[in-house]
């Protein structure tokens, strides 16, 4: 019996020192760059008790550069699973008090374990991520490890739902299994990501540029669009990922967890039917309609700060999970561009893979014009946007609110990309595109004409004259294509919309709208997967 007891109190003193990770004073460092430890932070976002931790006394196996006197149970990384809001998710946090966080062959087994696990389970995973990178001393299989990690991100891409909270460093090919899940969350000041880093950039480059100037949380998060969320520090980090975990489903082969409503569904709101502006080129805040429909007014923005011209994020109707997607008039007129319509293309591809319906705003005056967009691929990134509504085979609704122009009509989840139900705001205009552009290109020959005549005229009265009568017919033609097909009434003619509602009454149409559709089926061609333009 007193060996049995040596025993078990050897697990309890190796247990207390993998603990501590690379030891006390590493955990002080980490606490005085105002940083958690990595079980401080799983502690932190999953229920109390929850975690189950795997692995705990895995070492490397790396003789090089004396690193086998150097051995630190855990191997850099903590993994298990556990609970959020009683839902099982698994997960890996690094632990950059020991040997920096670096990645190791071992330490790669560790979260490729997990993610096999999470696969078969069904459930999500989480990478808490604050590394040095790879770790040198082990060459090719560090490299070997990340690649290992990678493809197990891209089996499980659209299976289970991944986040990424990027606590720290993450740089080189560290980046990558990040920029392969799902959503990235980062934390102002104390994390960044880069490919190359300052030095590296100032030998090739000749730039002089910060760690937080080159990867920083803010430029990721209005500049590249790779962060989808900026938070201010760790504590709202965990929020984040809590709360961004109750909008979706476990996996793909469930729905996202119903919860019960307390918000009227017939609730009118009867300032919407006034918040259309008498101009048609004034603005308005697009917020200020998803507030008044949703559950609650609770919206939470995915990619907040970068291509605002369009607003994505999750929001409840009738306690349903769904993804909103709606131009901002108050930003660029709500115009869709190369960054809006990756943003917006994505996001509707996470919704479908992950069955949750999309409810979308519609008002947008056309693509942004200009030699910057076409260069930059305005086509093929337009054509994401596109190809994403209409590969979706989850309910669409579509609300047109006011403009609806030309190709951006098209690909804002018109009634031809299979949307099940298309409704428009007696403010709506659905049509090729404005009327005084229309005016202009049809009737140019009178122009050029009244031009003409203008420059022939015996005096500057008669040369007015013909000008003033020409800006009348004009005005006239417009008019006349504003009655034809500057409404909705001419797309509810042909069944493009599907019915003209009351702006008050959008929340409960939506609704209902979403509640007819709960057992929708429908299956894209077989294939072994489309091409979509990248």
């Amino acid at each position: 019996m007193g060996k049995q007891l040596e025993k078990i109190q050897e697990l309890i003193e190796r247990r207390n020192a993998a603990r501590l990770g690379g030891g006390e004073k590493a955990i002080q460092k980490q606490h005085d760059k105002g940083k958690y430890t990595a079980r401080e932070r799983i502690n932190m976002l999953l229920d109390e008790g929850s975690f189950e931790e795997l692995d705990m006394f895995v070492r490397h196996r790396c003789t090089n550069f004396g690193m086998e006197k150097k051995q630190v149970d855990g191997d850099a990384v903590v993994t298990g699973y556990g609970t959020i809001e009683g839902r099982l998710v698994y997960i890996f946090a690094q632990d950059a008090t020991s040997f920096g966080g670096a990645l190791s062959e071992t330490m790669a087994m560790k979260i490729c374990k997990i993610m096999d696990l999470a696969m078969k389970n069904g459930a999500p995973v989480i990478g808490l991520n604050d590394s040095g990178g790879a770790r040198i001393q082990e060459g090719i299989n560090a490299l070997g490890g990340y690649a290992e990690i990678f493809q197990r991100n891209i089996n499980a891409s659209g299976v289970i739902p991944q986040i990424s909270a990027i606590l720290g460093p993450c740089a080189g090919g560290a980046v990558y299994s990040p920029a392969l899940t799902d959503f990235i969350i980062m934390c102002q000041g104390i994390s960044y990501m880069f490919l190359t880093g300052p030095k590296v950039v100032k030998t090739v480059t000749g730039e002089d540029v910060s760690q937080e100037q080159l990867g920083g949380a803010k430029v990721h998060a209005t500049k590249s669009g790779v962060a989808h969320f900026a938070a201010e520090n760790e504590e709202e980090a965990m929020a984040l990922i809590k709360k961004l975990l109750s909008y979706m489903p476990s996996n793909n082969m469930e729905e996202a967890p119903r919860v019960e409503c307390t918000d009227p569904i017939d609730r009118a709101e009867d300032a919407l039917n006034s918040v259309i502006p008498e101009s048609p080129n004034d603005p308005y805040n697009m917020y200020d309609v998803i507030g008044a429909i949703v559950d609650n007014g609770e919206f939470l923005e995915v990619h907040k700060d970068w291509a605002k011209n369009i607003i994505v994020g999750f929001a409840r109707f009738n306690g349903q999970s769904v993804g909103v997607i709606a131009n901002q008039p108050n930003y660029m007129a709500g115009v869709l561009d190369v960054n809006a319509s990756r943003k917006g293309g994505r996001f509707v591809r996470f919704c479908d893979a992950f069955n949750i319906p999309l409810v979308t705003l519609v008002d947008v005056p056309g693509f942004l014009p200009g030699t910057q967009q076409e260069y930059n691929a305005v086509i093929m990134n337009g054509a994401k946007l596109l190809y994403a509504y209409g590969e979706a085979t989850v309910p669409k609704i579509t609300v047109t609110l006011r403009k609806s122009y030309g190709g951006s009509h098209i690909v804002m989840s018109c009634k031809q990309l299979r949307g099940d139900m298309n409704y428009a705001w007696p403010s709506a205009e659905i049509a090729v595109m404005g009327a005084s552009g229309a005016a202009g290109i049809l009737y140019a020959k009178q122009g050029k004409m009244a031009k003409a005549a203008a420059a022939e005229a015996k005096s500057e009265e008669e040369a007015k004259k013909i000008m003033a009568d020409h800006k009348q017919f004009i005005a006239e033609k417009e008019q006349e294509y504003n009655d034809l097909f500057c409404t909705p009434y001419n797309a509810a003619k042909y069944g493009y919309i599907d019915d003209v509602i009351e702006p008050r009454n959008t929340r409960f149409r939506i609704i209902r709208a979403l509640e007819q559709t709960r057992t929708k089926k429908l299956t894209n061609p077989a294939k072994k997967h489309g091409n979509i333009p990248l």
